[in-house]
């Protein structure tokens, strides 16, 4: 088994973050289009990959960079500063891949991931709540079953989807060939336009068992520590980083409306008021970050002794990723209320606004998390633990 124990931080990650930065006014000068086809524009699809945005997520042992949760974070917080929709698609093809390299065997891992730092590697994009069913056959299971919101479809190779193994209840998670299923070209909504977060469904697909993995492991099969942390606590890493991008730079866009009305007449952002709220918004964003960096960081330490994070820890990253997201929208609140008709014009602000609206129904941020969590840290339930989103007694 190609497993390491400590945590790896990835030396190549400064380097990213400078790719990412590059392609900035790419970034932006593709938005537009990238939200009328409704998923990115394969010129930015291909410079993302191409900077190792995904292979920032595979494991080192197969050829990827590994990046720390920290890392992974800042990672998608820079992309998504730049594009919000670029962010999220980003963010969904690193989990799916990601864990699905870490969790798969040597079998699937020589059919899906070959030659990692070449570029020769499945991308993935699926669903990992309400399964479908695989009935038990010799050598796999028979698949049917319907999912939503399979965000970063246009660009995967492979399907990540749940199911449920007929007869014994078991949940696991596989790994297909897109051209195993039919796609559902329904992705029409107000925000995320440009994920291709599509519906997707199939009736009796063959899956071999060894393209697919128990749903709550967290005993990877390649890479190190931070694939211990389990599918459900990875997801919680890039969707942090996307709401605090989109945070920063919906203040940097108010701070840019400000600059360009300050001066006219009855100029709103003149006033104490705004000010006030300006510096408001600035503290919460900037608060909100460094407690969820603090929870990472000791959660690093953790993985990093060989360990694995306690019932508080696991609260504490629901509890960060809730808290970071509602609190970025209501920065978007502050952003919408000063930035006048720059709000309601085509541009970043109505962007990033109309993403940040959709990005905020996420199931990981949900009020009954935040329910959970209250639980556990209250007292009320203080023997139970998480399973998935939920707090079990």
């Amino acid at each position: 088994m190609a497993v390491s124990i400590g945590l790896h931080v990835s030396p190549e990650f400064s380097a990213m973050r400078e790719r990412i930065d590059a392609l900035g006014g790419a970034l932006e000068a593709d938005a537009d289009a990238a939200e009328e086809l409704g998923r990115l524009t394969e010129d930015i699809a291909r410079a993302l990959l191409g900077a190792g945005v995904v292979r920032a997520a595979l494991p080192l042992s197969l050829g990827g960079y590994e990046f720390s949760p920290r890392q992974l974070i800042e990672t998608v917080e820079r992309v998504s500063y730049h594009d919000s929709a670029a962010g999220w698609t980003m963010m969904a093809l690193q989990l799916m891949t990601g864990t699905t390299a870490a969790y798969l065997d040597a079998v699937a891992a020589a059919d899906l991931f070959p030659d990692v730092a070449d570029g020769d590697h499945a991308l993935l994009a699926g669903h990992g709540t309400r399964p479908g069913r695989a009935v038990p056959v010799e050598g796999g299971y028979l698949v049917s079953g319907s999912w939503q919101f399979a965000s970063g479809m246009a660009h995967a190779t492979h399907i990540h989807s749940a199911i449920q193994v007929e007869g014994t209840g078991e949940l696991r998670v596989l790994a297909m060939p897109k051209s195993q299923v039919e796609l559902v070209d329904n992705w029409d909504v107000l925000g995320l336009r440009a994920t291709h977060s599509i519906d997707y469904h199939c009736a009796d697909a063959l899956v071999p068992e060894s393209h697919t993995y128990l749903a709550t492991t967290m005993n990877p099969a390649n890479g190190g520590a931070i694939y211990r942390l389990g599918l459900v606590n990875m997801s919680a890493i890039g969707h942090t980083g996307w709401a605090l991008g989109v945070g920063r730079r919906l203040l940097d866009e108010l701070k840019l409306v400000a600059a360009a009305k300050s001066g006219t007449r009855n100029a709103a952002v003149d006033t104490a008021q705004f000010h006030a709220e300006y510096a408001t918004a600035e503290a919460k964003l900037r608060s909100a970050r460094a407690w969820a960096m603090e929870v990472w960081r000791g959660i690093e330490d953790i993985l990093d002794a060989g360990e694995l994070p306690s019932t508080e820890q696991d609260t504490l990253l629901r509890l960060a990723l809730n808290h970071t997201t509602w609190t970025v929208q209501d920065v978007g609140q502050t952003v919408h209320r000063w930035a006048g008709t720059a709000a309601i014009r085509r541009g970043p602000i109505d962007r990033f606004l109309r993403d940040l609206g959709t990005g905020t129904q996420h199931i990981t941020s949900s009020p009954t998390v935040l329910q959970n969590c209250g639980k556990w840290l209250s007292g009320a339930q203080p023997r139970a633990h998480w399973e998935f989103l939920d707090l079990t007694p």
